[in-house]
């Protein structure tokens, strides 16, 4: 899992006091693809706006939400 979705998850209370511990590998895997489904998500409404869209730096939007997420194709 990505170290961001790993945070966003501490900072739900998800990893709390041994809650991800306690999961089985269904249900970390189930919370694993909500996280990636509502990025993908986000990346789908951002789309239209960021065709022409470029950072300073040279990147993208869309790249660059993928490499903060972790999220590949």
């Amino acid at each position: 899992m990505d170290q961001r979705f790993e945070s966003l998850m501490y900072h739900a209370g998800m990893t709390a006091q041994g809650c991800w511990d306690e999961m089985d590998s269904y249900q970390r895997e189930a919370v694993e693809k909500f996280a990636l489904l509502i990025v993908r998500e986000c990346i789908d409404i951002v789309s239209p706006y960021a065709l022409r869209m470029e950072n300073f730096d040279g990147g993208h939007p869309i790249v660059d939400l993928k490499k903060h997420f972790g999220v590949e194709e």
